[in-house]
This record gives structure tokens, sequence and C-alpha cells, in this order.
């Protein structure tokens, strides 16, 4: 299987609307997170490569334009939570342009001490 990553780091806020949150989480705060979107394949394109990195790199920055400096209350249903992030950013990727890309994994890490996953399959 090839794999190729491109990643994009941005700053965006949020606060947990959990039942009794710590009382940090509970109120608006920023994050620094880092979105790696990971693209597989069991073989290469006509021209010998997964897909275009420069595609990957476009398409996954302008996915991370609709988080950078918002806040994720407003953009997220349900409680802002980096694994709804990491969905959401999936989405956003999933229609790419890459016919030898059949999966897709998109990794967000939340002030590099924590990160999550969301994988499928391509459209």
């Amino acid at each position: 299987m090839y794999e190729l990553t491109v990643s994009e780091t941005f700053v965006a806020q949020h606060f947990l609307t959990v039942p009794n949150p710590p009382a940090d989480e509970a109120t608006l705060h920023s994050h620094t997170f880092t979105a790696e979107a990971t693209f597989s394949g069991p073989e290469l394109g006509e021209y010998g490569y997964l897909l275009d990195i420069d595609l990957a790199r476009e398409t996954l920055a302008d996915a991370a334009d609709d988080y950078r400096d918002e806040t994720l209350n407003d953009r997220l249903d349900g409680n802002p939570s980096t694994e709804r992030l990491a969905r959401a950013l999936f989405e956003a990727l999933a229609d790419i342009d890459a016919p030898a890309a059949t999966e897709l994994t998109v990794t967000v890490r939340e002030d590099d001490v924590a990160s999550v996953s969301y994988a499928g399959e391509l459209r």
C-alpha cells in the first residue's frame, strides 16, 4: 500500500459543552492543531504517483482555513471535540481528485499532547 501524508497547522478556539468539564476547558480557549491527511492506495496513478502532493496540500489547507482562528463551537455540531474536527476535515477531503488513492486517514494533534484519527474510503 502506498501512502502520502501532508500536514497543516492552525489555531482555533473552543469550549467544551460536556457535563462538569474541567474549569480551564469550560471557558473559551485556544489550541494549536496540526491536521495530517494520509492518502493511501494499492497502485500508483498514471503519472507514477498516488496523487499530486500540491493538490493534497492545497486541499488540506483550504479545509483547515474553515477552522483557522475560528471558534469550533460555531463550526461543529455538538461538543466541539478533536474527534469531531478530524471527521469534519475528513469529509472536506473525501472528494479530492485522486483516482489512485482509495483510503484517507485524518489525524488531528491538539497542542502536541494528544491526537485522534478518523479513517475511511475516499468517494
